[in-house]
């Protein structure tokens, strides 16, 4: 895998590239794609960015591509990366993309905000990503739950401050 381009979304080929990888990835792990092509363009290539995306190109094909966004953490006292999505192409999967695409990200976040760590989520049911993740050296949180408020509970709270 050494024909590798690695290259950050930057413009409307790039975009539906992406799009694609992420519909692929939905795909794969058996989950809706809900998200309008309007929706991720505002995202990545909106005026003030809330995510970022990386394509793994060979050529023409896209072998891998992910979208991550800054974060920073008061118990870390740093800046790091969430990696929000990461997708390998089913003919790239077990030489080495999905290790150089997290590699390219650390590079991009530590350029752009002096990140030093990295964070992503993994489903339950994904046992081989998880395995992956791990050979890699991620480790588990311990000690905490995600918890989300979703749309309708955000408009809520905001209706209930105002």
């Amino acid at each position: 895998m050494r024909d590798v381009l690695f290259r950050t979304v930057a413009g409307a080929e790039d975009l539906a590239r992406l799009e694609a990888a992420l519909r692929a990835l939905s795909a794969d792990i058996a989950e809706d794609y809900t998200t309008e092509a309007a929706a991720l363009a505002h995202a990545v290539l909106g005026a003030q960015p809330s995510a970022h995306g990386l394509l793994a190109l060979q050529g023409e094909r896209t072998l891998g591509a992910a979208l991550y966004s800054p974060l920073f953490s008061t118990v870390r006292g740093a800046a790091g990366v969430y990696v929000s999505d990461l997708w390998v192409g089913a003919q790239a999967r077990g030489q080495g993309l999905g290790a150089r695409l997290l590699a390219q990200i650390l590079h991009d976040g530590a350029a752009r905000w002096q990140a030093t760590w990295l964070k992503l989520a993994v489903y339950d049911h994904s046992k081989d990503a998880q395995a992956f993740y791990q050979r890699l050296g991620f480790e588990p949180a311990r000690g905490m739950q995600e918890m989300r408020l979703g749309p309708q509970a955000v408009a809520e709270l905001i209706k209930r401050t105002a």
